[in-house]
């Protein structure tokens, strides 16, 4: 069947999502096309495409325990000069998604793993782009504000072009009445020519 690369998400409403994408892309950062804005809770991770359905089974069972919280991001940091990267702050709802990215990778499960750095939740807005355009998207988003409350989170597999996909969407206790916020479509970055 094949391998495939799946990722574990919460999606950051609209008006906010699209917004720190378009800034995102207007930073430089080309990757930004095939990502939806977002906060990891599982990062990039390959999967037998035949566990797909446990993987699903899995998620389903973490949501099936949860229950919403506020979501607040605040200002700008990095994580330079470790990694390359820009990030808006989550203020408020770190505790819970420190919570459900430890059962997403939970030993007993199918999304086992051992991550690269310590967890700390956060949306990505210049990843690995030039110093100045890093600093540039720190200043620039300096003041950003945004707070919601989470309703689920989502899983997404990458398909052959880099681009995110959404797969499916698992809403605490199994509510099918909580709204997860919809996400602009991710395009591949146009070709230069």
């Amino acid at each position: 069947m094949g391998t495939v690369t799946v990722g574990v998400s919460i999606a950051v409403p609209e008006p906010y999502g699209s917004l720190l994408q378009e800034r995102r892309i207007g930073f430089g950062d080309t990757a930004a096309h095939g990502i939806p804005t977002h906060i990891t809770l599982l990062p990039p991770t390959a999967a037998d495409a035949g566990e797909l359905p446990r993987i699903e089974r899995h998620l389903a069972q973490i949501a099936d325990c949860g229950v919403p919280f506020p979501m607040r991001l605040s200002g700008t940091d990095t994580f330079r000069p470790l990694t390359p990267v820009v990030f808006v702050q989550v203020v408020e709802g770190a505790a819970a998604c420190s919570w459900l990215q430890k059962m997403v990778r939970d030993g007993s499960g199918p999304l086992a793993r051992e991550l690269q750095f310590p967890y700390h939740p956060h949306v990505t807005i210049a990843h690995d782009i030039d110093e100045a355009a890093m600093d540039r998207a720190a200043a620039e988003l300096a003041d950003f504000e945004a707070a919601w409350s989470v309703g689920g989170f989502s899983l997404y597999e990458q398909d052959a072009e880099g681009v995110w996909r959404l797969e499916r969407e698992f809403r605490f206790g199994g509510d099918s009445a909580l709204e997860l916020p919809a996400q602009t479509r991710s395009e591949p970055a146009p070709s230069p020519g």
